[in-house]
């Protein structure tokens, strides 16, 4: 069992910068494909980044050049940088765990990220 605790969510201004991290019971690195998804009102969830178990990266096109994602693997911890932050990047942040040769998927429970205009 792996649990994944988010941190670092909050408001900021239109322009402006958060690290989100996403801290692991267990060890995942290495296992695990790490990936950071959002939910705004009313849209279904998108994968925004990911990090897999090898540490090659991937990122969403509304986020290229803004995000980026990275790993601590001495902490268990997946960090996911935004910066140029945009209105539109508001909502529920939620960090991913997956294993599709264990067939084992984990979730955290969501950190909020609001950007005012």
């Amino acid at each position: 069992q792996v649990q994944l605790v988010e941190s670092g969510g909050g408001l900021v201004q239109a322009g402006g910068s958060l690290r989100l991290s996403c801290a692991a019971s267990g060890s995942v690195f290495g296992i695990f494909n790490m990936g950071w998804y959002r939910q705004a009102p009313g849209k279904k969830r998108e994968l925004v980044a990911s990090i897999t178990s090898g540490g090659s990266t991937n990122y969403a096109d509304s986020v290229k050049g803004r995000f980026t994602t990275s790993s601590d693997n001495a902490k268990n911890t997946v960090y996911l940088q935004m910066n140029s932050l945009k209105p539109e990047d508001t909502a529920v942040y939620y960090c991913n765990a997956a294993s599709l040769s264990l067939n084992l998927d984990y979730w955290g429970q969501g950190t909020q990220v609001t950007v005012s205009s």
